[in-house]
């Protein structure tokens, strides 16, 4: 089932981008046994992430042309119930989720970790655009990419011990110009393929409109303005972030006007200004951690290519030294010391 090598097993994800690609390549240079694994996640269209059955092909003919061997995991269930679920379960609840994240937490640092331990596999590799390090006292932490551009070490803040201490992220240390330069040295069909965007289970073609639609009822709402009076409408409250502009039919023209706060029961969208987003704290919940949980001064990001800002970690409420942008409840806040991710939470 393993392939031959001298420097231990690996299991490789292999989602069929060039990333993970290079990441299996690079491994069996150095010497490791590999073996490719391609999760099928989503059963439904998808023409945007990482879910085609085109990628799933192309996965498996970079694993024929290394010389490895190559499977599919079926974990469909996993991914609805983990990933698919609560994304609805957010929107319906006037939260802003993030599924990537989730499909990370749940599944693929997850359920397929699981497996891979149970085939006897200590070691597990992915194509993400991060680091490992080791600190003096042994912890591993999760640390920001070469590629400033391309880091991923915000979607992976929710790993713990239990995965860093066999988790190989290969292209961590390479700019993304490095690892398409890398694939195309190794005659890698995948050299030139774009990087997927978005949602993997929202077509481009349909959008996320019409995939919560045949989920949940979706309710037309009224905008009110900070003294309640009614100012405009939209046509699902459930699908109003806290921070959009757009997607609202505001009266009149003047100052751009902002959601900053949704309220799905009432079926309610309030609006202010700019100004009226401006917060000193953001409240937290769901913390997970590297290794031991963190309190007093952070730096903080809350979006996957955001600012970091510096902070204070009080407990489960996070205290910005200035006014600043809210966060919409269910994104992730993530906490950083230097360029490592100490852990992270969900804003409520």
């Amino acid at each position: 089932m393993i392939g031959r090598g001298t420097a231990g097993p690996v299991m490789v994800a292999m989602s069929g981008g060039v990333d993970s690609s290079v990441a299996a390549a690079l491994l069996l240079e150095a010497g490791h046994e590999v073996i490719g694994v391609t999760l099928r996640l989503w059963g439904g269209e998808s023409d945007s992430g990482c879910c085609a059955v085109s990628d799933v092909d192309d996965a498996r003919r970079v694993a024929d042309a290394l010389g490895v061997d190559h499977h599919v995991f079926n974990l469909g269930d996993d991914f609805d119930r983990d990933v698919v679920g609560p994304y609805v379960d957010d929107h319906a609840a006037g939260r802003t989720p993030n599924p990537c994240i989730e499909c990370n937490r749940h599944v693929k640092f997850g359920r397929l970790w699981q497996r891979a331990r149970a085939l006897g596999f200590n070691r597990l590799a992915t194509g993400h655009h991060a680091r490992v390090v080791v600190r003096s006292d042994g912890v591993r932490r999760i640390a920001r990419a070469t590629d400033p551009a391309k880091d991923q070490s915000y979607v992976l803040h929710m790993l713990g011990q239990d995965v860093l201490s066999g988790l190989l992220l290969p292209v961590g240390d390479l700019t993304k110009a490095e690892v398409r330069r890398r694939a195309a040295a190794f005659g890698l069909r995948t050299a030139d393929k774009p990087d997927s965007q978005d949602v993997c289970f929202i077509t481009n073609a349909h959008g996320r409109h019409d995939f919560l639609r045949q989920r949940i009822s979706l309710t037309p709402g009224r905008v009110v303005d900070g003294a309640g009076i009614e100012v405009g409408s939209v046509d699902a409250v459930e699908l109003v972030t806290v921070g959009q502009r757009k997607g609202m039919a505001l009266a009149g023209g003047g100052t751009p006007r902002y959601a900053v706060h949704v309220d799905v029961p009432a079926a309610t969208v309030r609006v202010g200004s700019a100004c009226d987003l401006l917060v000193d704290t953001t409240p937290v919940e769901g913390f997970s951690w590297a290794d031991c949980p963190v309190d007093g001064p952070v730096l903080v990001q809350t979006s996957a290519h955001g600012h970091v800002d510096p902070a204070v970690l009080d407990g489960d409420v996070v205290r910005w030294p200035a006014p600043r942008r809210r966060v919409a409840p269910g994104q992730s806040v993530v906490f950083y010391e230097g360029d490592e991710v100490v852990g992270g939470a969900l804003a409520r």
